[in-house]
């Protein structure tokens, strides 16, 4: 099991890891050791862990996440889709606004091709509107606040705040080179676009081949990651919880070997900034049934969605910059189910 982790220093303070901090390390090799069961074909269940096996919990790797491979294959990386700039990011702002997979693909069923060079308000706004008549248009990841734009719906309004976006010259300021907190800070800057979702979405930006930003040289810390930096090292982590997301970055080696915990990372590549804010939010929901006794900021205390298993296969793909599919080929045990890793969809 290898020893408790000690006190550890960061940004200038001295921290106490609870026995949350433990589990965040083994909750990332269980969870990620049941992707690879899944990725293999491996039959019903793929964890051991009753806690795994009952509640729904993300990925450990953002880009593995349903929401985030279909963006990756049918919103970016489209065969039929023209890499011009603008119609990249119009595409990337357009998915993530409503973060719902049933949304796009009614517009695209509707409206074909969904590019900015070809983007009329009028039609856009009727099919969400009569999408939003049967049903939720909006996924319930991310709480997103309508913009005061004028418009009598709330995603009039979103529509409304994509065109202001496209025309204040974002795309270009992308292309030109920006890096993660630059874009970040652009995104920031545009009405009910607040510090979680302006790092969210130029995280899905540089998946594309528009930018090329170090992923490990920002990150943010948002609500559900405060909760499990709370729960993992106490009240004395409120103010630093960036740092402390780059301390476990830096040390992840040292903690998995402290812990006897095998982990590969995602075919050799180690966990990013963003990967292990996440991880910080999906402890959270993991110590409300493991830690009961723990208490975070939110109080909250149940996990709400429950896992529901499913047979059909992982279809992986990943940015094509990142090399893995070269990696995943090469693994011994893993059946790659008729994916052809560097294509995309």
């Amino acid at each position: 099991m290898g020893l408790a982790s000690g006190p550890i220093s960061v940004g200038g303070r001295r921290l106490r890891p609870t026995t949350v901090f433990d589990t965040y390390w083994r909750f990332a090799a269980l969870r990620q050791s049941l992707y690879l069961s899944r990725l293999s074909g491996a039959p019903q269940p793929w964890s051991d862990d009753p806690i795994l096996r009952e509640y729904r919990f993300t990925n450990v790797f953002r880009a593995s996440d349903r929401v985030s491979q279909y963006l990756l294959r049918h919103v970016i990386y489209r065969r039929d889709t023209p890499a011009d700039p603008e119609d990249v990011v119009f595409r990337i702002l357009l998915f993530k606004l409503f973060n719902k997979v049933t949304t796009w693909q009614r517009l695209e069923r509707e409206l074909g091709p969904l590019r900015w060079s070809s983007y009329d308000f009028g039609a856009y706004g009727r099919v969400l509107d009569a999408a939003s008549a049967t049903g939720p248009i909006y996924a319930a990841a991310y709480v997103m606040p309508p913009p005061p734009l004028g418009e009598p719906r709330k995603h009039r309004n979103h529509l409304r705040l994509l065109e202001h976006m496209m025309r204040d010259g974002l795309a270009d300021a992308i292309a030109s080179g920006g890096s993660l907190a630059s874009v970040y800070h652009q995104l920031k800057s545009y009405p009910s676009i607040g510090r979680f979702l302006a790092f969210q979405f130029a995280v899905d930006l540089n998946y594309s081949t528009l930018m090329d930003g170090n992923e490990n040289d920002f990150v943010v810390a948002g609500p559900g990651a405060q909760d499990g930096i709370r729960k993992c090292f106490g009240p004395e982590s409120h103010g630093i919880e960036e740092e402390i997301i780059r301390y476990v970055v830096d040390t992840q080696e040292l903690h998995f070997d402290r812990l006897g915990l095998e982990f590969g990372g995602l075919f050799g590549r180690r966990l990013h900034l963003i990967d292990c804010q996440n991880l910080f939010c999906e402890v959270d929901k993991y110590a409300r049934v493991a830690h009961p006794g723990v208490q975070g900021i939110s109080g909250r205390q149940r996990i709400k969605q429950r896992f529901r298993p499913s047979d059909e296969g992982l279809t992986p793909f990943f940015p094509p910059k990142w090399k893995l599919h070269q990696r995943a080929s090469a693994a011994p045990d893993l059946h790659l189910q008729g994916t052809l890793w560097n294509s995309p969809g």
